[in-house]
């Protein structure tokens, strides 16, 4: 089985597993974070998921003078989408995609799996979902926008060109303006995805 780079929080169902959730955190928080609302969501046991909370790296982030933190890409500035980081971004696309396989290993088909985070981590779940390979359950993204979405066209996969897109944003989200959000959402719907925004 495949040793995927990030460490994990996991929270698994009662019975057998039949399919899971990976989630990831925002810039600064930990896979701790949203450990707490799975008892909040009332699920039923006979749908079997585990809940997947990886630790994004620990690394420098420029917009907090440098400060090492837990971030899935540097921010080099609020003034998105201009200054970026592709080498953050697509390192963490390749720590996902490991645990992506590593659901697929321990038994839990790709479209069975859902993919979801928020602020950056929700950014990292649609810049990964949409690009990979095998058709997953679904895309859930709070509080975020498309990173690199200039390369999207040429880089998304057509495997998950109909996957459900859930997007939403908090009204009062100091740090992601809401209209990065739904500028993102838009652009999804432009290129044909299925997204609901709220």
């Amino acid at each position: 089985m495949t040793d995927p780079a990030l460490t994990t929080v996991e929270i698994e169902p009662i019975g057998p597993v039949r399919s899971s959730v990976i989630w990831m955190h925002g810039l600064g928080a930990d896979a701790h974070d949203f450990e707490p609302i799975v008892p909040e969501l009332h699920l039923p046991v006979e749908l079997g998921i585990r809940f997947v909370f990886p630790n994004a790296p620990i690394r420098p982030v420029t917009i907090n003078n440098g400060m090492r933190m837990r971030a899935w890409y540097d921010v080099l500035s609020m003034d998105l989408p201009r200054q970026e980081d592709p080498d953050g971004v697509y390192a963490s696309e390749r720590d996902i995609y490991a645990l992506l396989e590593r659901e697929k290993q321990r038994g839990v088909p790709a479209e069975r799996i859902v993919l979801a985070g928020f602020s950056q981590g929700g950014a990292m779940a649609l810049h990964t979902g949409l690009r990979y390979p095998d058709r997953l359950a679904g895309i859930l993204a709070l509080s975020c926008y498309i990173p690199l979405a200039s390369k999207l066209n040429s880089e998304r996969r057509p495997a998950n060109q109909l996957t459900p897109i859930f997007m939403a944003h908090g009204d009062y989200d100091a740090v992601i303006p809401m209209r990065y959000g739904q500028q993102s959402a838009e652009a999804l719907k432009a290129l044909g995805y299925a997204v609901e925004w709220s």
